[in-house]
């Protein structure tokens, strides 16, 4: 219990740091590689509560897939920081006050959170009595009692993906691209030229 105790402040500790970090950074790859940390140490937390599951899409998905995609789209691509920093204090009122909204929140939310006495022993047992472990769990839950759901939300991502495409797909007309009827009906007039060369003489 005391190294699971350890391990909880450890992680917890580093999570934060790397948030804050993450916000103070000013190099923006700096940012992303704090991003990056702080995700990997919640991931540890989640395995501290016993939701594996949820610590492994927590690194496949948003380390594996949405860290890295913005850290090679702000390493590839020359954005000029400076030049989007220059309004930024003409929103800082609004800011503030967005930002004492949410703070204001947490105060009261933490400030009538009521801990069980025995959620200790709770804590201790996350897995399920038959010995049926979260994965599996969440799987039986998705495939038989959501599977519809599950199936919607695959069908509302294909179309935002499809939807995506084609809002970005620009064609330009210089651009030479395949025509595949044109190529299975060509015929040896259209296909070779044949040139007589004379002896000693270039095409």
């Amino acid at each position: 219990m005391i190294l699971a105790g350890a391990f909880f402040y450890l992680f917890a500790g580093l999570a934060v740091a790397a948030a804050f970090m993450v916000i103070t950074a000013r190099n923006p790859v700096h940012a992303v590689l704090f991003l990056i940390l702080a995700f990997f140490n919640a991931a540890g937390l989640f395995v501290l509560m016993g939701a594996e599951f949820l610590a492994m899409i927590l690194v496949i998905v948003y380390v594996g897939a949405v860290a890295v995609l913005f850290l090679f789209v702000v390493m590839m691509l020359d954005i000029d920081f400076v030049e989007l920093k220059q309004g930024f204090l003409q929103y800082l009122p609004f800011g503030a006050l967005v930002g004492a909204i949410l703070l204001i929140e947490l105060i009261l939310v933490l400030g009538s959170w009521v801990i069980s006495p025995d959620i200790a022993q709770h804590a201790g047992a996350p897995l399920a009595a038959d010995g049926v472990t979260n994965t599996q769990a969440l799987g039986q839950i998705l495939y038989t009692k959501y599977v519809y759901f599950f199936e919607a939300a695959g069908m509302i991502l294909l179309v935002a993906m499809i939807g995506a495409i084609v809002l970005t797909l620009h064609h330009k007309p210089a651009a030479k691209r395949q025509n595949i009827a044109a190529q299975v009906g060509r015929d040896p007039k259209t296909a070779i030229e044949i040139r007589h060369v004379e002896p000693g003489q270039g095409i």
